[in-house]
Order: C-alpha cells, then sequence, then structure tokens
C-alpha cells in the first residue's frame, strides 16, 4: 500500500520538525517535505502532489488563508489543514469558503493531531466544536428515498465503521454491503464514501436521528 504523503508548511524548524517526528509514526503515512513561506510551499504541491498539506496560519510572505485557497483552486483534490497557534475563530466562515479540510489548535495533544490527520485523510472535515456555531446551517437535502436496510448501513459509514465491520454487524457478506453501498451512492447522486456522508447527513434519515 502506497504511503499517504504529508507536507508541512511552518516557519518554525522545531516545531515543524516536531510536527513530522509526531505524523512518521502514523502507519502508512510519510512526510515528505517541510517548507517556511507560502510561495514555497505552492511550488513543491505543484512538484510533489502531496495528500495533505498541514499549514500554519502565520507565515512569513502570505496567510494561510491565501495559501489554502490557491492550493483548493488548482489542486482540489489536495487535503488542506490549517494548525495553527494563532486566534482563527473570525475567519472560519472565510476558511470554509477556502474549503479547507479541517482547523486545528496547536494545542491540541499528539493524539488528538494523529486521529484527525487520519480522520482527513478518510474524507472528513476536522473543525473544533466551539468554531462549528459559527458555519451556516445547510438546509435539509429532500426528495432521496433510502430502504431501512440501506439508512443503517449510511448511519453505520457516519459512525466510521469499514465495510468488514458493517458486514459482520448486519450479518451479511462484504460483497453483499458493496453492492448496498453501490446503490446508495446512485440514490444519492454522489460517487464515493466522503461525498455520500456529507450527503446523507443532510437528509431526513439522519437528521430524525439527532
Amino acid at each position: 500500500m502506497n504511503k499517504s504523503k504529508i507536507m508541512i508548511v511552518d516557519d518554525h524548524p522545531l516545531m515543524a520538525e516536531a510536527t513530522k517526528q509526531l505524523l512518521q509514526q502514523i502507519d502508512n503515512l510519510s512526510v515528505t517535505s517541510i517548507c517556511r513561506t507560502g510561495s514555497e510551499c505552492l511550488g513543491l504541491v505543484a512538484q510533489e502532489t502531496p495528500d495533505l498539506v498541514l499549514l500554519d496560519f502565520l507565515l512569513p510572505d502570505t496567510s494561510g488563508a491565501d495559501v489554502a485557497e490557491q492550493i483548493k483552486k488548482q489542486w482540489p483534490d489536495v487535503r488542506v489543514v490549517m494548525f495553527t497557534g494563532a486566534d482563527v475563530s473570525t475567519l472560519v466562515p472565510r476558511l470554509m469558503e477556502a474549503r479547507v479540510n479541517g482547523i486545528l489548535s496547536k494545542e491540541v495533544s499528539p493524539a488528538t493531531l494523529q486521529r484527525a490527520i487520519m480522520c482527513v485523510l478518510d474524507g472528513l472535515s476536522v473543525l473544533p466544536s466551539s468554531y462549528s456555531f459559527q458555519l451556516p446551517l445547510a438546509r435539509p437535502i429532500e426528495g432521496i428515498d433510502l430502504t431501512k436496510d440501506e439508512v443503517r448501513i449510511m448511519s453505520m459509514v457516519v459512525k466510521g465503521n469499514t465495510q468488514e465491520q458493517i458486514a459482520e454487524q448486519v450479518h451479511m457478506s462484504k460483497r453483499s454491503i458493496d453492492n448496498y453501498q453501490r446503490k446508495i451512492y446512485e440514490k444519492l447522486g454522489v460517487k464515493g464514501r466522503a461525498q455520500a456522508i456529507e450527503v446523507f447527513v443532510r437528509t431526513k434519515y439522519h437528521l430524525s436521528d439527532n
């Protein structure tokens, strides 16, 4: 299995190196480069196309928000996580517009940082609960008709269960779960797990459980 490639952008060498050592402890993950400025970051992203960029907000030549926006415009599949000691609470709407995949404080524990990175690589978004109240509420999606089994399976997907775990819990084969998921994706109008979660959590089925 190919390792996920991570780029760290931080102008504090000690922090960048400590972060690298921490992330290198995760299986199937490799920190391929460390850079200090936004311009250097954009140049390396063009060369390496990393899976995820861990980006400080305060950089010597520009802001992390500007860099994130440029990355997402040119390389939309590259995930971007804002990892900073600065208070960016007032900038959350702008960062969401730039489509960052996560916002993390440098004060989080090492274990939290590792878990958050894995969640983002798995297609999820990571945002402190204190920031979530600043986000506009999306309108529920209507017109999607799922069966009881499809709702049960998607609810387990949202909770982070793998296909193997779902198959074991619902007493079906992995192939059956795969077939179910294909039908669910078709009904939701999506092509993959991350998109399916984003749509499902805005349907009446998920909202009725909350």
